[in-house]
């Protein structure tokens, strides 16, 4: 006796309940050690965008619960999570990239660091445009990862709610008995 294929709805359901865990808790794993990490740097304001990130991922397990639990709405809070974790990492960017200072930069210089940089021949004012390149270009590129990335799944989140509510709508599947 063979059982039956899952339909597509069915199919779409548990595609989305596997992205979300994954994401989830990705999404959580690496905002803890972030916090942790900007805690033990004394970076308040990191510590604050972690937590934010945090509560988005922790969003995002909970949206799965719901449609573990066959409540239909869990589908429009995936879609939130991945607004507000969108949100809090352009906005973290925006002003990351607002706030280049050359002077904070060229102050937190350690004397073994201009050390360093006299022994290999170079002077602090030749890597100062270096310096500024590789600041823009990190938080350039994590913005334009997060906007592909969480964006890409807020659209995938999106296109899935009829298909799940449909799946959800169903009646849920009786286990197969074993024959064993």
């Amino acid at each position: 006796m063979t059982a039956p294929q899952p339909t597509p709805a069915q199919k779409a359901l548990q595609r989305v309940l596997l992205v979300s865990a994954i994401d989830g808790w990705s999404v959580i794993v690496i905002a803890a050690l972030g916090s942790l990490l900007t805690l033990l740097l004394g970076d308040l304001a990191g510590v604050g965008v972690g937590l934010l990130v945090l509560i988005a991922g922790a969003q995002e397990l909970r949206a799965r619960r719901r449609l573990q639990r066959r409540d239909a709405t869990g589908m429009q809070h995936l879609v939130r999570a991945q607004l507000l974790l969108l949100a809090v990492i352009l906005v973290y960017c925006a002003t990351r990239l607002g706030s280049y200072d050359q002077e904070s930069m060229l102050a937190n210089l350690t004397p073994d660091m201009r050390a360093a940089l006299k022994e290999a021949g170079v002077e602090v004012a030749d890597i100062v445009p270096l310096v500024r390149m590789v600041f823009f270009a990190t938080y350039g590129l994590v913005a334009l990862a997060t906007l592909v990335f969480q964006g890409g799944l807020l659209l995938y989140y999106r296109s899935k709610i009829p298909l799940v509510t449909e799946a959800l709508a169903a009646p849920p599947a009786l286990p197969t008995q074993s024959v064993y």
